[in-house]
């Protein structure tokens, strides 16, 4: 019998530490293909697939930004299972099933509902059936047990009084309805927990039934166990008794005069049943995002004295307290989260509501941030990181880098060169930018007498937007023709071979001469536009002086201004 028993228990928790091997998940926070691994998030809160109708209307005003909080998600049911020890707090000790005199004496099991009603509050539903047992070696004045003190002759030798010894079977349906509570969940410091610890009230019934052994027909010999000196022997021969015993006299509510005996039996039953008070505390221990371990103890109160089959009658028993008994029920279980994934979070006990606030301050998908104003010192355009001349006079025109522009490269800025344009064989120049230039006849080479040079810009495919560096060298050119007012250039596109070609290179050449105009304050008439130049490519303009006897107008009307761009 006891090998039965090692083996029982042995079994049982073989099974519990079997369950995390079948039941491990990944531990990276990928929730139905969306990895959040990144954020450590336990959900996607922006995710509308998680919110329930009755709540689109709030989750609809968050993605808006017209109200702060977003909206509860939809999560999943738990259900568990449980198995454990149930023993009584009463007159009689109680003995688990590992002591007891019949094995499964003392072994219950329990079914669970629960739902979120929030982060750190649930409702459960419990169903438990309760089975117990005690005895005890010790002898009793029959006088003050009720009310079993004489079911038969043999149990009262003395007629009125006389030592017998308590023993019990009780068997219970308990079903109660209880308010979870649960806050760790909430991390400041991690984004999810691994364990739940939690507590919890209830009420609900109880349908029970208590028994004690009589002894049948063979009855027992309370004398002889009575003249057993040793302790440990007595207890021997009262557990094998009890063994072969039949638990057949059935325990009422009253007394033994048999007055309101029936009070709460269930019809013609042999089952009582009682509103009952319930609370415990347990810890829940997460194996992936379905399955959890559970580990319980839970207190009933029920308010009888009669669990145990021994009630201390005052009358009898003077400095015998008549506590009322009360259940104990240890256990240990699994718990499984039901519910599609793609539409529910996990139960809210398992999520931090936090995570979402911290993960929107590290990295916002959500928050309205105002437009970034970066520092620009000098106010030149350019901002302070990447501005290589932070002290530049205000007004003055700057390149890309947010330096002063040094058209002729001379190493003097524009706004302090007195000779905007030196030549490269006029320098160096003195401390005003003006060079010395050598004598005329190196210069015989410059056509018409205009010291300006050629150049090219060429443009993104299909681009006509003129960039900071396009700017520059228009601005360079401007510098030049400043220098030399009788000088024409001529700027000239290469049309392609397609009319949106023919389009794009007039474009590029309006926009060259618009700029140079407009912002340089260049005089038109001393440009000549030619937007059909030779061969070459479609996406460079490149300009030159005009020899003194070429001429051309300074602005033509556009080949196909139906293929514009916008």
């Amino acid at each position: 019998m006891v090998n039965k028993k090692y083996f029982l228990t042995a079994g049982l928790l073989a099974a519990m530490a079997f369950t995390p091997a079948i039941a491990q998940e990944s531990n990276q926070a990928q929730y139905q293909g969306r990895d959040m691994t990144y954020r450590g998030e336990s959900y996607d809160v922006l995710d509308s697939a998680y919110i329930p109708k009755s709540r689109m209307e709030q989750h609809t005003q968050y993605l808006n930004h017209e109200y702060a909080f977003p909206a509860k998600p939809r999560n999943m049911w738990e259900i568990g299972i449980q198995a454990g020890a149930s023993n009584i707090f009463g007159d009689v000790p109680s003995k688990g099933f590992w002591n007891s005199p019949k094995i499964l004496d003392g072994l219950g099991f329990g079914l669970t509902i629960r739902k979120a009603l929030g982060y750190s509050t649930s409702l459960r539903l419990q169903y438990n059936y309760l089975n117990a047992s005690g005895f005890d070696y010790r002898g009793r004045d029959a006088r003050v047990e009720q009310p079993w003190s004489n079911p038969q002759g043999n149990y009262n030798p003395g007629g009125s009084g006389g030592t017998i010894y308590s023993n019990y079977k009780f068997t219970g349906h308990e079903l109660t309805l209880q308010l979870v509570g649960a806050i760790n969940n909430i991390k400041f410091h991690k984004a999810k927990n691994s364990a739940s610890l939690y507590g919890f009230i209830g009420a609900g019934a109880l349908v029970w039934q208590t028994k004690v052994a009589t002894g049948g027909d063979r009855g027992f010999d309370f004398d002889d166990l009575s003249n057993t000196a040793d302790i440990k022997d007595r207890n021997t021969k009262y557990r094998d008794w009890l063994k072969d015993a039949e638990y057949d006299y059935l325990v009422t509510k009253e007394n033994s005069t048999g007055a309101r005996e029936d009070a709460g039996r269930l019809g013609d039953s042999d089952y009582y049943i009682n509103p009952v008070l319930v609370g415990g505390l347990g810890v829940q221990f997460k194996l992936g995002d379905r399955v959890s371990l559970t580990i319980e103890d839970k207190i009933t109160w029920t308010g009888i004295d009669y669990l145990d089959g021994v009630h201390m009658d005052p009358e009898f028993g003077a400095g015998l307290s008549p506590d009322k008994d009360i259940l104990n029920y240890a256990s240990i279980g699994l718990a499984f989260n039901l519910g599609s994934k793609s539409k529910n979070v996990l139960p809210l006990w398992w999520v931090n509501p936090v995570d979402h606030v911290y993960n929107e301050l590290s990295d916002p998908r959500h928050m309205n941030l105002p437009a970034p104003i970066l520092p620009d010192s000098d106010g030149d355009g350019v901002t302070d990181q990447f501005d290589k001349c932070p002290d530049t006079p205000a007004g003055v025109q700057v390149d890309t880098h947010g330096c002063p522009l040094d058209t002729d490269g001379d190493g003097v800025p524009d706004y302090l060169d007195k000779e905007k344009i030196t030549p490269t064989e006029c320098q160096p120049v003195d401390a005003d930018g003006v060079g010395k230039c050598p004598d005329p006849e190196c210069c015989k080479g410059i056509t018409g007498g205009c010291n300006i040079s050629a150049g090219t810009i060429c443009f993104q495919s299909n681009g006509v937007k003129l960039t900071l560096k396009h700017q520059s060298e228009l601005s360079n050119l401007a510098a030049q023709m400043k220098a030399n007012p009788t000088c024409k250039v001529i700027i000239t596109g290469n049309q392609g071979n397609s009319k949106l070609q023919q389009q794009r290179s007039w474009e590029r050449v309006n926009a060259a001469i618009e700029y140079l105009t407009e912002r340089e304050n260049i005089n038109r008439d001393q440009f000549i536009f030619q937007y059909q130049g030779t061969s070459g490519d479609v996406n460079c303009v490149m300009f030159r002086a005009a020899m003194p006897d070429e001429e051309g107008p300074s602005n033509v009307a556009p080949p196909h201004p139906q293929l514009g761009s916008k």
